[in-house]
């Protein structure tokens, strides 16, 4: 069967099980929307309010869904607006796959009208690309594309497909999308002997999870391990929900805003077994200091991260649930009675705390999660509120919290809610946001209320750039260098114009009846939450220090 380019690509994205795709026309890829226009009841659409909007809201519906999230965008600029979302994705290993068209064949190379080399500036920041020149490959590399994202370790991948490829005839053949499989290759007898062995012989374990526990789907696999290692557990940003938030042997984040707890009791465990996690900065400290007293075991997919920033006294490399059930299999109940009692008295005395006689972001975060019961999907922009909310809300499952951890993107918050609530529509979906994150990109609000997709963005408004300002009275004497947003913007009003349902909320007892109301009425709804500029997020760990140097208000 003879199909056009753009026929090619609306059938491979149906042979994928795509359902919807998140874009922006322009004219380079008219020909493609005009073959989506026939076929808008098997796709849908959702026209965002810029391309970067579009790349974040499929990222969140692949990170909510575990699909593969799908982006259109035009060439240039259009492309080019793609980056950001690009970048995030590959940082956070998330499945995507990005189509671009460009200028036809002829043009490129010769600084042609909306031509940029997008293979090229996406090159460090995709798991692979393409550009598609010869209309005939055009079915291969879509399906490749979608496989390579989703295999191994996932990540975005970018097809470029000029204009007249688009416009060419080829010979297609369906196909059905091959199955996933999971690496089992380096989950040798050998590798879980020794990490069984190492197991065995720890008196002090500790489990730090991340975020490849949450993208294999290890959650019931981890729990078993964890109880049977006998072990306290502490998380990434990213790994948060692969083990229940709510179990007793949970203590809170690791690293920079990390809990007393985990970052103590990594610092005295003898055994740090860790669970699909690279070893951030953030979560480190000081890597000559961390975990100083302990051997690291380490299982993860990609090998690139063994050594990489810590040192692994063993690993087992493959899919983190294929290796949780060899290690399970093979590992006899362990017991650790005075470390973990050790580990529940640091719980006891050092909680979490803040002012709770006044609107703060936690108390915001604590309302939203007995409102929700942990319910919800959480999605967060990037600073101190991103930070509470992975302090003060307890997810109890994977998936569950959306947010940019690797590249730290403020503005992907509100468009990853939409990807989310279009991939979960059953679900409630809060977008966590500062009210200078919401600045980046509140134009994606016209795009919840064009298609009435009930998200609800809660705006922490402390009118200064919240995390950089701390950072400033922290470290840099108090100079506030353009961090304090003082100027006239009425969020209340901007959310109406754009069709919204808002609130403004400056006292703690207004915040339910807000939240309560918005979750009733399902559509698109904005909660504007005013608290003190200087409110801090605590516990910290100045930049390069030591856990140890963890440290509360001061």
């Amino acid at each position: 069967m003879q199909l056009t380019g753009s026929q090619i690509i609306i059938e491979c994205l149906k042979e994928q099980g795509v359902d919807t795709v998140f874009g922006y026309p322009g004219g380079a890829i008219l020909n493609v929307y005009d073959e989506l226009y026939k076929h808008s009841d098997e796709i849908t659409h959702i026209l965002t309010s810029h391309e970067q909007g579009a790349s974040h809201a499929a990222d969140g519906y692949a990170r909510a869904t575990g699909k593969v999230g799908v982006c259109f965008a035009t060439s240039g600029p259009g492309a080019t607006n793609l980056v950001t979302g690009i970048a995030t994705a590959y940082m956070d290993s998330v499945p995507l796959v990005a189509i671009t068209c460009n200028v036809g064949v002829p043009l490129l190379g010769k600084d042609s009208f909306q031509e940029i080399d997008i293979t090229g500036v996406t090159l460090p920041i995709t798991k692979h690309n393409y550009i598609v020149k010869d209309v005939s490959k055009l079915a291969d590399i879509i399906r490749s594309a979608f496989r390579i994202a989703k295999t191994g370790r996932p990540g975005p991948v970018l097809i470029d497909i000029p204009k007249d490829v688009t416009a060419q005839k080829a010979d297609y053949i369906a196909k059905q999308p091959e199955a996933v499989k999971r690496e089992k290759a380096g989950i040798t007898p050998e590798a879980v002997d020794t990490a069984v062995k190492m197991i065995s012989k720890a008196k002090r374990p500790f489990v730090f999870v991340g975020g490849g526990a949450v993208i294999s789907g290890a959650s019931d696999e981890l729990k078993k391990f964890v109880e049977k290692v006998d072990a306290p557990v502490t998380d990434s940003l990213m790994g948060k929900g692969a083990f229940d938030g709510t179990d007793k042997r949970y203590t809170g984040m690791l690293g920079m805003h990390g809990t007393k707890t985990s970052n103590f009791g990594v610092m005295e465990c003898d055994l740090l077994i860790v669970v699909g996690a690279r070893f951030s900065d953030r979560v480190t400290g000081d890597t000559k200091k961390f975990a100083h007293k302990a051997k690291v075991l380490q299982f993860d997919i990609d090998p690139a991260e063994i050594n990489k920033n810590i040192k692994a006294d063993a690993c087992v490399i493959g899919d983190v649930k294929e290796i949780l059930k060899a290690v399970n299999a093979n590992l006899g109940q362990q017991e650790h009675e005075d470390w973990m009692n050790k580990i529940m008295a640091m719980k006891e005395e050092y909680p979490l705390k803040y002012n709770d006689e006044i609107l703060t972001g936690p108390y915001v975060i604590e309302k939203i999660y007995d409102i929700t019961k942990g319910d919800a999907v959480i999605s967060t922009e990037v600073g101190q509120h991103q930070m509470w909310a992975a302090q003060y809300y307890k997810y109890s499952k994977p998936r569950t919290l959306l947010t940019s951890g690797g590249l730290g993107t403020m503005g992907y918050g509100l468009g990853a809610s939409i990807g989310a609530k279009m991939g979960l529509k059953d679900k409630t979906v809060i977008n966590i946001a500062g009210d200078g994150c919401f600045r980046m990109n509140m134009n994606e609000l016209a795009t919840a209320t064009r298609y009435n997709i009930p998200i609800i963005e809660v705006v922490i408004n402390n009118s200064v750039l919240g995390m950089v300002r701390q950072w400033q009275t922290l470290f840099y004497g108090e100079r506030y260098s353009f961090t304090v947003l003082d100027d006239q913007v009425d969020y209340v009003k901007l959310a109406e114009a754009m069709g919204a349902k808002a609130y403004k909320v400056t006292k703690k007892e207004e915040f339910e009846p807000a939240l309560r109301e918005a979750i009733e009425l399902n559509i698109p709804c904005l909660i504007d939450c005013h608290i003190e500029k200087d409110d801090k997020v605590f516990p910290m760990v100045s930049p390069g220090a030591s856990l140890l140097d963890t440290f509360d208000e001061v």
